[in-house]
């Protein structure tokens, strides 16, 4: 089975065209080919497959095997995939997903595709969207207590639920340790993704991410535009603001126009491979 390893600062995929493959047990495969010492070394598996409602359609699972709704750096490779590979040659390039049917505009050089920008949607801040067992009242700045200390927590859901923590520094984060707690913590049913940010400036923010299933990662994209959200509706940050993660920058704004989250950032094809079995 042929395979493509990809990234977008550094959240690493292996890509299936499912136009081309055939992917028996996709829980299974994510499993193994996301392991680092006996796989091919990622955080998860997403598969390119056709769509009757967009132009294609984007099925991720993290290295867990658990089923994701989205991923913003996993998005932006498999549009720049689409088009370099030929199942899409045009701009804007409409993308079928758990969370809905999301549209990337394309930067490109030649027929490269250096940068995407998407349109991650409204994020939705209803309890039940993430979900949490937390009021509406207690979605903004609610104060979670993290091995002793109290710390601010917003959420968010872009599509995947975020709990967005500001800290005065990262320093003092065990992002492994702290972020599996807040992932599995009881007012999460179904656990969360986690991110410790850091507001250096109304439009400049550093972060650092714990996704559910893969563990710690070196970007999210929807946790970046989570954490653009919580920013602004704690009157933190801007509504456009540029994040820093350990992988690279993203883009973020919260458009007051239309109330959708764009986030700009590169996408990077590693390698292409076969693997020897689809589980």
């Amino acid at each position: 089975m042929r395979f493509t390893k990809m990234h977008g600062l550094g959240n690493d995929y292996v890509y299936v065209n499912c136009f081309e493959e055939k992917v028996r047990d996709a829980p299974a495969l994510a499993r193994a080919v996301s392991d680092r010492h006996r796989g091919v070394g990622s955080d998860g598996l997403i598969l390119i497959c056709p769509s009757d409602r967009a132009d294609v359609r984007m099925e991720m699972y993290n290295a867990d095997g658990s089923r994701g709704q989205m991923c913003g750096n996993g998005i932006r490779c498999l549009a720049k995939y689409a088009y370099e590979h030929g199942l899409v040659r045009r701009t804007p390039v409409r993308v079928e997903t758990d969370a809905g049917i999301l549209t990337l505009d394309l930067s490109l050089e030649g027929d490269r595709v250096r940068q995407v920008r998407v349109n991650m949607g409204r994020p939705r801040l209803d309890p039940a969207d993430l979900p949490t067992t937390l009021s509406a009242n207690q979605m903004v700045d609610h104060p979670m207590d993290v091995r002793g200390r109290i710390l601010p927590m917003t959420c968010v859901s872009m599509g995947n639920p975020h709990a967005v923590l500001f800290v005065e520094s990262l320093d003092l984060i065990d992002l492994p340790r702290d972020g599996a707690i807040l992932e599995n913590h009881p007012v999460f049913p179904e656990r969360c993704n986690v991110h410790f940010a850091r507001v250096n400036g109304r439009s400049d923010v550093t972060m650092v991410s714990w996704e559910r299933g893969s563990g710690a990662t070196q970007a999210c994209g929807t946790g970046a535009s989570a954490v653009c959200v919580a920013g602004v509706l704690t009157n933190r940050t801007d509504r456009r603001v540029l994040v820093h993660l350990p992988g690279g920058d993203l883009s973020i704004e919260w458009s007051e126009a239309d109330d959708c989250v764009y986030m700009t950032g590169p996408a990077e094809e590693v390698f292409t491979g076969d693997w020897p079995s689809d589980g």
